[in-house]
C-alpha cells in the first residue's frame, strides 16, 4: 500500500533541513600526501608493548596485549573514513538491504536514537510515542531533548505484552504534535517480537504521518527462533519510507564493547542522519573489528553462538519452570537471549517486588551473579530479567538462585 500520507519534509525541523554539514578534504581525497587535516603526521606515541615474553602468563602474552600492539600497527594518526562505505555495503548484503545508501552508523544504536529526535523534534513542542514496557533510552532521549512522551502501555493479558496498534493510532489521531513512534522488537524487557502486521498497520495509518522506528537488537536471536519466518521490519523497508529500522553488534555479534549501531531507512532520511552526525563517529579500530566481524567466517560462528545462546535459553526456561515455589511461568516472549520470569511470595504464590528486589540483592552481593530487576515495569511485577549465560554460567546462576532462594523465603 503506498504512504501517500507521508512526507519526510514536513517532519524533519527546518533548521536541519536548511543545515550545511561539515566537510572535510578527506571526504573527497584520502590516499597520497595527507597534510589537509592537521593530524600529527610521525603517528602515535604509544610505545608498543612486549609481545615475545611475559613470564607471567602461560602463553607468553595476554589477549588484550596482542590487541593492543596489533591496533598500533594501524594509521591511528589519521582521522578513520567519514562514511564507511565498506561497512555499509557489507552489512547491507547481510540483510538483504537495497544498498549502501539506506545504511547509517552510529556510536551504537543510543547515538542513532537522540539523532532521530534531535532531526524531527522541536524541544518544548514535538512529542514522541512509546509503548512500554520498553527500552529505557527512549524516554531519557526524550528528556534530554526536552520532548514529552506519550505512553500507551503494551496489553499484558496473559503475561505476553503486546503492542496494542489499535490504540497507538487512536492516540497520534488525537494529536498531531506526535513525531516518532518507538517499537522495541523483540522488546527490551519483553522479549517478544511484535508482528509485521502490527507495524504495517502503523505505517499504513493516516492518523500517524511520523516515523516509525523499529528496534531490532535482539534481531538474529528471534530470527533463529523461528527459521523460514519473515520476522525482521527490515522486510518493509522498500515500501515505507516512513520506516526506520535499528540494529547493532551488541547483542548476537558479541561487540558490545566497540560501540557500533545501525540505522536502515530511506536514503533521503540517512542523508539528514549523516549531515547532522558528528563527524568521524565511528573509530578506526572499530571499523577495523566490524568489518572482520561481517567475513564469511564471522558470521558462521556468531550464527553457532546464536544457537548456543538459544540451547541455554530453552535450558534455563526448563529449570526455572521446575522451580514453582519461586518462579512463576516467564513473562513477554522468548525472542532473544534473556528471560524475564517473576519472583513468587511463597505463601501467596503471588509475584512479590520485595522479595524479587532482596533476591537480586543478595546475588549480586552474596553470590556474585548480577541479574536485572524489572519489577518497576509495567506488567514486570516481581520480576527479575535473567541474560542467558554460557554453560558453566547457567549452572552456576542456578546453584546459587536455590541458595538465595531458601535464605530469602
Amino acid at each position: 500500500m503506498p504512504v501517500d500520507h507521508f512526507s519526510l519534509e514536513a517532519i524533519i525541523r527546518p533548521n536541519i533541513l536548511a543545515l550545511q554539514p561539515y566537510r572535510c578534504a578527506r571526504d573527497d581525497y584520502q590516499s597520497g600526501i595527507l597534510l589537509d587535516a592537521n593530524e600529527n603526521s610521525y603517528g602515535h606515541s604509544i610505545v608498543k608493548p612486549n609481545t615475545k615474553n611475559n613470564s607471567n602468563l602461560s602463553n607468553g602474552i595476554s589477549e588484550e596485549t596482542a590487541f593492543v600492539a596489533g591496533q598500533l600497527e594501524t594509521p591511528l594518526h589519521r582521522y578513520p573514513d567519514p562514511s564507511h562505505p565498506l561497512i555499509k555495503s557489507t552489512y547491507a548484503k547481510l540483510r538483504n538491504i537495497a544498498g549502501v545508501e539506506n545504511v547509517f552508523l552510529g556510536v551504537g544504536s543510543d547515538e542513532v536514537i537522540d539523532l532521530l529526535f534531535r532531526v524531527s523534534c522541536v524541544p518544548g513542542k514535538d512529542k514522541v510515542l512509546i509503548c512500554p514496557p520498553t527500552y529505557g533510552m527512549y524516554a531519557v532521549c526524550a528528556q534530554i531533548n526536552d520532548v514529552e512522551v506519550i505512553r500507551i502501555p503494551q496489553d499484558t493479558t496473559g503475561g505476553r505484552l503486546t503492542v496494542q496498534a489499535d490504540k497507538v493510532l487512536e492516540a497520534t489521531a488525537n494529536d498531531s504534535s506526535i513525531k516518532l513512534i518507538f517499537l522495541c522488537s523483540p522488546g527490551n524487557p519483553t522479549g517478544a517480537v511484535v508482528p509485521l502486521s502490527t507495524i504495517q498497520k502503523i505505517l499504513e495509518s493516516p492518523s500517524f504521518k511520523g516515523l516509525v522506528i523499529v528496534d531490532e537488537a535482539y534481531i538474529d536471536f528471534t530470527e533463529a527462533s523461528h527459521p523460514g519466518q519473515p520476522i525482521s521490519a527490515t522486510t518493509l523497508l522498500p515500501n515505507y519510507p516512513n520506516l526506520v529500522v535499528l540494529q547493532t553488534m551488541s547483542k548476537s555479534f558479541g561487540l558490545a564493547a566497540i560501540r557500533l549501531g545501525f540505522a536502515l531507512s530511506s536514503p533521503e532520511l540517512n542523508q539528514i542522519l549523516s549531515n547532522t552526525k558528528a563527524p568521524y563517529n565511528i573509530s578506526a579500530p572499530t571499523a577495523l573489528i566490524a568489518m572482520q566481524a561481517l567475513s564469511e567466517g564471522s558470521i558462521t560462528a556468531m550464527k553457532e553462538k546464536v544457537q548456543k545462546v538459544i540451547k541455554g535459553r530453552t535450558f534455563l526456561l526448563d529449570a526455572f519452570s521446575k522451580m514453582t515455589q519461586d518462579f512463576g511461568p516467564y513473562i513477554g516472549g522468548l525472542d532473544a537471549n534473556f528471560i524475564m520470569v517473576p519472583v513468587l511470595n511463597r505463601q501467596t504464590g503471588n509475584p512479590d517486588n520485595e522479595r524479587a528486589q532482596k533476591v537480586y540483592q543478595a546475588m549480586a552481593e552474596t553470590q556474585g551473579v548480577v541479574v536485572r530487576f524489572r519489577g518497576k515495569e509495567l506488567g514486570c511485577t516481581g520480576c527479575l530479567r535473567v541474560t542467558v549465560g554460557t554453560e558453566e554460567e547457567n549452572e552456576v546462576l542456578l546453584e546459587r538462585l536455590s541458595t538465595v532462594f531458601e535464605q530469602i523465603q
